[in-house]
This record gives C-alpha cells, structure tokens and sequence, in this order.
C-alpha cells in the first residue's frame, strides 16, 4: 500500500471511529397549565402558573400581555406582577414556556384581569388578617384559610408569605390559598398580608406553622419546634423547644437570612423544656431578618430546620 493510500485508510478509520454529534434540541416545552390573573390595584396585575415540562429542562417562562412579550423570568420562578397598567382596563395574559435551545411552549389559555379604578390618594393599609390556619394536603401541598381584613376603601388582595418572601396571591374576596410544590418533611411557616387598590399592604397576620409529612421510607423530621424572635433594642431572643434526639441537643446552628452566622452551644446540661438565646444586632431599626435554626443530632449530623421567623430590628 502506498504512503497515500495508507494516510487515506488512516483517516477514515479515525473518521468513522468518532463519536456522532449530540442530537439537536428540537422539542418545544409543553404548554404551561394553571394560569390565573388577579388584578392587584388600578395599575397592577399578578400572573401566576403552573410549571412546565421538557425532555431536557425549563429555562425560563414568557408573559404577554394583549399578544406582546411584557414579562421574562427564570425557570424556577412561578409568578410576576405586570405592572404599568391602564386603570379600570381588561387585560389578557397569556404564558410561554422556553427551553436552552430557543425552543417555545404553545401559548398557555388565555386569561383575563381588569384593573381597578384609579382612585384618590390612600395611605391607609388594611387591617391584619386574623385566624390564620394550614392544613396538609399530601407532603407536597397545603390549604391556608384566614378571616378578612378590614379597609377604610376595600381589600384587593391577600399575599401569601413563606420565610418573608411572596408565594401566591388571591383576589381580596378569597380567605383561603392552595400552596403546591411543598417539600416532603420539611417545617413551613406562612404569613398573609392584605393589600388595598393603592397598593398599602398590612401587618404580616399570625405566622402559621406546617411541617410537611416525610416521603415513604425517610426519617421523622427533627427541626426545632415553636420558635419564636422578639426584638430588643439592639438585641434579639430567641426561644424555642429543641427536637426529641434521644439525647440531650447541647449544640444548634442559627441562620439569618439563609446564612450560617453562629453555633449555639450550651457549656453544660442543657435547660429541660424551652431554650432562650438572645444576641446583639447592629443594624438600623427597620432591618428584617429571616431566622431559621436546627441542632446537632447524636450521631454528629445536623438535622432540619426549623419553620423560619421574621423579625424586625428595633
């Protein structure tokens, strides 16, 4: 076989021995399901839907209103408020769901909100929503119910918080929310605020407390029970009634905000019943913390955490 002969076999023994290119993404996410329009004041409107599917993943949703692209968010986000809105106005929304390839979702049902009349100045917020209760549907989900807050115009809406940030909202004639996508054994803690047509929001109501029931198989949840955070000035206490363990919990983590900050630790047997901690802040009056815990199990581990509480600096 000749020089040329042999570099030509060479090279196509080298080109049938590669490996085939990655096949191109060419399926477009289904449809998001589940899409409601409430609207929030005379120039806002809230969108929410449920997640949708892909062969390969979700990478971000399209909101439009009357047709035209008006809102894009991540793929982990559910919700958004269009804001800018003509008062006293019917609206149409749709949502699109979108993959890493540029591929596009149908357009989900269309849905319809009217904004609500422009009206004087307000600068009153409605009353705190009382009598906040939860109840577990599955490990996976949950139903809230409260009684109605008052306005001196009316209430438009009711927000519903989880460790301080907004996760469903419901028109202000509504005094119960479905909560979905919940963790299996995992503590919750869940506030509701009313908000009016200008947009002034209560007091947070009540926190109410759900832990999750475990998946099949997995261990009891072993978060810290019943925690409470009180602002002083420049300090905050905590108290709380540590998980049954077995054994004694002589040490636990606090969390602020989602971050490790300091491990509490007690010298000696720790107190029977409820445990008190309090430490000092420096921040300016009106810094919010969100403050979760969770103690050391007997063999080392850390275990969950508890449902976490707000709290305002004095």
């Amino acid at each position: 076989m000749t020089a040329l002969a042999l570099a030509t076999a060479l090279t196509l023994t080298a080109c049938e021995g590669a490996a085939d290119p990655a096949p191109k993404d060419t399926a477009a996410p289904t449809t998001p399901t589940g899409v409601t329009a409430t609207a929030g004041s005379a120039s806002t409107v809230h969108v929410m839907w449920s997640a949708a599917a892909d062969d390969r993943a979700v990478t971000g949703y399209a909101v439009y209103r009357e047709g035209r692209e008006v809102k894009a968010v991540p793929a982990t986000t559910l919700m958004t408020d269009v804001v800018g809105l003509t008062p006293a106005t019917r609206h149409r929304f749709t949502v699109r769901a979108r993959d890493a390839a540029g591929n596009v979702s149908p357009p989900s049902a269309t849905v319809t909100a009217t904004t609500l009349p422009a009206a004087a100045e307000d600068r009153t917020p409605p009353t705190a929503p009382t009598g906040l209760r939860v109840t577990a549907d599955g490990s996976r989900a949950a139903t809230l119910r409260w009684s109605p807050a008052r306005d001196d115009t009316r209430v438009t809406a009711y927000d519903v918080y989880q460790a301080d940030a907004r996760v469903h909202t419901v028109p202000g004639t509504a005094t119960t929310a479905r909560l979905t996508g919940l963790r299996p054994g995992t503590a919750y803690a869940f506030t509701v605020r009313a908000r009016d047509a200008a947009e002034n929001s209560s007091p947070d109501s009540t926190p109410a407390d759900l832990t999750t029931a475990p998946s099949p198989g997995a261990p009891p949840n072993t978060a810290p029970r019943d925690l409470t955070a009180t602002a002083g000035q420049g300090e905050i206490t905590l108290t709380w009634t540590p998980p049954r363990t077995g054994a004694p919990v002589t040490h636990h983590e606090l969390h602020l905000n989602g971050r490790f900050t300091t491990t509490i630790i007690w010298g000696t047997t720790p107190p029977p019943g409820r445990a008190t901690y309090t430490f000092p802040v420096q921040d300016p009056p009106g810094t919010r913390y969100t403050v979760t815990l969770r103690a050391q199990l007997p063999d080392g581990t850390w275990g969950d955490f508890s449902a976490p509480r707000t709290v305002v600096v004095r």
